[in-house]
């Protein structure tokens, strides 16, 4: 590397710590006559109020506190989704079209766009282009100096990191290289680091020869201010945040997951959360927020293709439990491989399934699917992008609720049927049985023969269907959708399985999955009401010890393979209860807007 180098560089001191080194700074003896007009000149303009003004402007604004500084960088974005959302009901109601019109007013735009501009640190003097005339041994060099927070400094578990990159020794010249650039972090607020910079010092020391780590352990030992002399990449990519969101479909500790490049860099969510992914740049880990986190700094989850390959490494040591499972060391090294994070290390402060009964039930449930659970095993669940939904007048969405048999679903589906009427029906299944004397066609049952309906069957016309004592009964879904068209909230208790054939655009419908408690709970509570049980053709008798533990046991099971699915989840441990939070839970559809699979409102 050549000694000749062509430095610019972002000073420390802010513009007030320059003034008042002017002003008291000797009386300049090295001015010449010749000068004196200018230094008046100067002078007089150092002394301006309007100077002034503005440089306590631009002081408050660079040396804010960030507990009190700006929570969210991209309100503009969030109006223009707001306005979006609204557009269709401003005609309809005076306060929608007063706030329409209020948030496209010039003066509210202008407003955001300023927020947003000083929430993202634009005002910061940016470095200028690498010049396009440089001698073939000259190199050009940018010295970057970054300020530790105070949460930092504290030590604090959830401080921002100190950087808010990541580094990488590259294969073969063995160079530090900015590897990731974090969106909302310091680096990206500085817009003077970006991804492919060399770092060649870092607070006057040395790197080359050292190890991600080394430089890490340099970073940590920095007490207030941090200097990096870099060297530019050849170019600069645009960060730019994605607008997709995905819903959680698993849950994430970013502190016990070892293959992450910096534990302190990864975002933790549970099952259920919605994610605005920022950055899909790397295709092994994720720039994302939490949807309205007020974090502005994005942090660190796996990709798909990552987790998936994680639990596919997870099931097979499972599977192969009784021949010589793949070892933890064999995983790592192909998640290394894969991920990238051999010699990754990040800029910061600090370094089973359950169980199915195999006994075998008669069931008492009419009709049902074939159980063929194998594929729905192999289903690795992830992530859904999905989007918000927004309530239609006149228009309900099909309340689906799934759960064990003898949870309670067909009691509290009556007891919803009979609480409205007029708004929530069942729907009515479809027979190859002869109609008996009394059942009327379209209102018990409708009739059709055996050989139609196994037509039907077999283009696919039926949510579900099953064989009972002969004859074919099944739930079509052109069923539910008329429901639907005629202003009725169809209410279904399916088998678990017909969320495959459900859970559809056309359709749109609220699943809710209804829990077992504890055994203890279960018993008890089942024996106060006095629950006949429902593995009991004749219902004659209360449930058995074991029929409880199959309950749990069955309810484990479908959590486990369909619970990602499921909007709501209610525990059956008083019916009341249960009852109550039913109903607070289909009525909030009429209100809320509510994340469902992007592809349902496209």
């Amino acid at each position: 590397m050549s000694n000749n180098h062509s430095v610019y560089s972002v000073p420390a001191p802010t513009i007030s710590h320059l003034m008042y080194a002017f002003e008291v700074s000797p009386s300049l003896p090295l001015i010449q006559d010749d000068d004196e007009e200018e230094y008046a000149f100067l002078r007089r303009l150092l002394h301006t109020r309007e100077l002034h003004a503005l440089v306590k402007a631009y002081d408050a604004i660079l040396l804010t506190n960030a507990e009190i500084g700006p929570s969210l960088s991209n309100v503009k974005e969030i109006c223009d989704e707001v306005l979006t959302d609204i557009r269709p009901y401003a005609v309809m109601n005076d306060e929608v079209n007063d706030l329409y019109t209020l948030l496209q007013s010039p003066f509210i735009q202008a407003l955001i766009q300023t927020h947003d501009t000083i929430a993202k640190r634009d005002f910061v003097p940016k470095l200028t282009g690498i010049p396009l005339e440089v001698d073939e041994d000259e190199e050009t060099i940018k010295i970057v100096q970054l300020v530790k927070s105070q949460d930092t400094l504290l030590g604090e578990r959830n401080s921002e990191p100190i950087v808010g990159a990541t580094i990488k020794a590259e294969e073969g010249t063995g160079r530090i290289l900015i590897a990731r650039v974090m969106h909302g972090g310091a680096a990206d607020r500085s817009g003077l680091i970006a991804v492919g910079d060399e770092v060649i010092e870092v607070n006057n020391i040395n790197v080359e020869g050292k190890t991600p780590n080394d430089v890490l352990k340099i970073l940590q030992e920095a007490e207030h201010t941090i200097t990096f002399k870099l060297v530019p990449s050849a170019g600069k990519p645009l960060l730019r945040e994605s607008r997709v969101r995905l819903k959680a479909l698993f849950d994430y500790n970013p502190y016990e997951d070892k293959y992450i490049p910096c534990k302190e860099a990864g975002l933790p969510f549970v099952k259920g959360d919605i994610i605005h992914i920022v950055s899909q740049d790397d295709p092994y880990w994720w720039q994302a927020r939490r949807e309205w986190d007020r974090s502005m700094r994005a942090g660190l989850i796996p990709s798909r293709a990552l987790q998936e390959r994680r639990i596919m490494h997870e099931r097979s040591d499972k599977k192969d439990d009784a021949v010589k499972p793949m070892s933890l060391c064999g995983v790592g090294k192909i998640l290394e491989e894969d991920s990238g994070l051999s010699g990754d290390a990040y800029v910061c402060s600090s370094p089973s399934t359950p169980g199915c009964s195999s006994k075998s039930k008669t069931k008492k449930i009419m009709y049902d699917l074939t159980e063929n659970e194998d594929f729905d095993r192999e289903e690795i669940p992830t992530y859904e992008e999905v989007a918000r939904l927004f309530p239609r007048a006149g228009r309900y969405r099909p309340i689906v609720i799934i759960g064990p048999p003898g949870v309670g679903r067909n009691e509290l589906k009556r007891r919803l049927l009979a609480l409205e009427p007029d708004r929530m029906k069942a729907t009515v299944p479809h027979t190859s049985r002869t109609q008996k004397q009394g059942e009327v066609n379209g209102e018990d049952y409708f009739f059709c023969s055996r050989l139609q309906m196994q037509h039907d069957i077999d283009q696919g016309k039926f949510i579900e269907h099953g064989e009972f004592r002969g004859n074919l009964y099944g739930t079509s879904v052109d069923g539910v959708a008329e429901l639907i068209s005629a202003g009725y909230q169809p209410i279904l208790t399916p088998h678990h399985q017909a969320l495959k054939r459900l859970r559809t655009a056309e359709l749109k419908p609220y699943i809710i999955y209804i829990k077992p408690p504890s055994f203890d709970v279960l018993k008890e509570t089942r024996h106060q009401a006095y629950a006949r049980s429902t593995f009991d053709e004749s219902n004659s008798r209360s449930f058995t010890d074991e029929e409880f533990r199959d309950m749990i046991t069955a309810g484990a099971r479908i959590e486990y393979l369909y619970g990602h699915f499921a909007d709501t989840v209610i525990v059956n441990d008083d019916l009341i209860g249960a009852f109550e939070t039913l109903i607070r839970s289909i009525r909030r559809l009429d209100q809320d807007a509510f994340w469902v699979p992007a592809s349902w409102v496209q």
